[in-house]
Formats: C-alpha cells, sequence, structure tokens
C-alpha cells in the first residue's frame, strides 16, 4: 500500500470518528453561598469606595452639592428628634434613679446615654431614612435608564464619578451632625430633668463631670463616622443594583432603609461592647 492509498472504511460502511473528549461534570454550588452572594458584593462596593477615595480625579462639586442636600434634609429634623429624645432619657433616668435614691447621678447616665448610643443612632436612622432614599432613588433611576452604562463606555467610572461623593457626603454630615444632636438632646435632657423633675442643676452637671470623659465623646464621633458610611454604601449599592424596572427602584429604595436599620443596630452593639472592654470607667 502506498502512502496516498487510504485504509478502507470498517465492514459497516462510516468511517470511524475520532473520541470526543468527555465533558466536565458542571460543578454545584454549595448549600448556603446564595446567602453569602449579596453580602459579599456589599463588601466589594465599600472596599471599592474605599480604594477610590484616594483617586484623582475627586468631584469636588458633586461632594458639596450631596454635602448641601444631605445637611438640608436631616438638619432640622434631627434637631426636632433629639429634644424629645433626650428628655425621654431624663424622664426615664430621673425616675429611675429616684425610686433608688441615687438622684445625684442623674446628669451622668442621661448624658452619657445620650452622647454614647443615642445621638449617633439618630444621626444614622434620619441620614438613612432622608438622604439614603434619595440617594437610592437617584442612582436607581440612573441604573434602569442605562446612564451607568454609557459612562462605563466612555471610560467614566460611575463609583468614582457618582458613588465616591456620595459616600463621603453622608459621613461628613453625620460626623458634623453628631455633635448637634448631642448638644440639643443634652440640654433638652437638663431642662425636663431640671424643671419637671424638681432635679438640681449643679448636681446633674457635677454628676456629669465626675463621671464623663473624652473618650465617650470620641467613641460617638466614631460610631457617627461608621453609620454614616454605612448608610451610604447600602443605598449606593441598592440603586446601583434595582431589579425590575421602575418598580425595582422603589423596592430597592425600601431594601436599603431596612437593611441599614439592620446593619446599624448590629454595628451599634459589637462597638459598644468593644468600647466598654477597651476604655475603663472614670475613677475605676
Amino acid at each position: 500500500m502506498t502512502a496516498t492509498e487510504h485504509t478502507p472504511p470498517p465492514a459497516g460502511g462510516r468511517p470511524e470518528e475520532p473520541a470526543q473528549p468527555a465533558e466536565p461534570a458542571a460543578r454545584t454550588p454549595l448549600p448556603g453561598l446564595g446567602f453569602l452572594r449579596e453580602p459579599g458584593k456589599l463588601f466589594i462596593l465599600a472596599l471599592t469606595v474605599l480604594r477610590a477615595i484616594f483617586r484623582r480625579p475627586f468631584q469636588f462639586r458633586e461632594f458639596v452639592e450631596q454635602f448641601w442636600f444631605i445637611a438640608s434634609v436631616t438638619i432640622l429634623p434631627a434637631a426636632l428628634v433629639s429634644i424629645p429624645f433626650g428628655a425621654v432619657i431624663a424622664l426615664q433616668v430621673g425616675s429611675l434613679a429616684s425610686q433608688i435614691s441615687a438622684q445625684s447621678f442623674t446628669g451622668a447616665a442621661s448624658v452619657l446615654v445620650n452622647i454614647q448610643q443615642a445621638s449617633p443612632l439618630i444621626v444614622a436612622l434620619l441620614i438613612s431614612g432622608a438622604a439614603g432614599s434619595a440617594i437610592c432613588a437617584d442612582l436607581g433611576s440612573r441604573t434602569i435608564r442605562e446612564e451607568l452604562d454609557a459612562m462605563e463606555v466612555m471610560g467614566v467610572s460611575p463609583i468614582q464619578r457618582l458613588v465616591v461623593p456620595r459616600v463621603l457626603a453622608t459621613v461628613c454630615v453625620a460626623f458634623l451632625l453628631n455633635g448637634m444632636v448631642s448638644v440639643v438632646g443634652t440640654l433638652g435632657g437638663y431642662f425636663f430633668n431640671v424643671v419637671l423633675q424638681d432635679g438640681t442643676p449643679g448636681a446633674y452637671l457635677a454628676s456629669f463631670s465626675a463621671l464623663a470623659q473624652l473618650p465617650d465623646l470620641y467613641i460617638s464621633e466614631i460610631k457617627a463616622i461608621i453609620f454614616g458610611f454605612i448608610a451610604g454604601i447600602v443605598a449606593s449599592y441598592r440603586g446601583l443594583n434595582p431589579r425590575g424596572g421602575p418598580k425595582g427602584v422603589g423596592d430597592a429604595v425600601n431594601q436599603s432603609v431596612v437593611i441599614t436599620f439592620l446593619l446599624l443596630f448590629f454595628v451599634n452593639m459589637v462597638l459598644t461592647g468593644i468600647y466598654l472592654q477597651l476604655v475603663p470607667p472614670k475613677g475605676a
């Protein structure tokens, strides 16, 4: 047989086909991983925003506009909420202190609760409910109109251009607003304790100065910064990932507020536990 001749076909009349490689078996995802997908994407967005903060160019104009908008919609509600909140704390603590004959510690207890716990939570809840919902709706509407896809096609990062200024604005407003809420809540608690419960002004201030310390103010501001960052990140994430068209944007707004509330209370518990373990009480 020469080199140009072909081998005859088999008895069936058809040439043998080469064997196909076996296809790899499809990987089945582990149960429970779907639950971790959304928190993982949220965490990745938070890391991306933290890295993008230090990149240039920084959208200063967008930052100023968002800062002014968030401050304008949260200053008055925060002041109005902090007064009754501080009053309720002062009245409840004063009533309990009178029952155990510890009226001299009313000022310290009410003011410390107001500064460490009430003020950061009030600020974060108002920012999430008022500003966070607006941020989520704005980004969600841009997403369903495919504006963000167009920005990526033009080489503009939506994270750098839109998300970073909004998150920084929420953090700065939360930091500054926390001081105002602390002062207003403390004054409201002082007024209601002294006027309605016949407390002694000197004892109220003396107990506060005897037990309060600067780390109490530091942890309050740290909480405000972290809570503002969480509110901005959650609102931005839900706005960037709406589902179901315009109706999905409304659902994303509701989800962002609920998720932020849950995260805030959990993170507040963790930070409070760490603070109480690391910072000894004054006079201990």
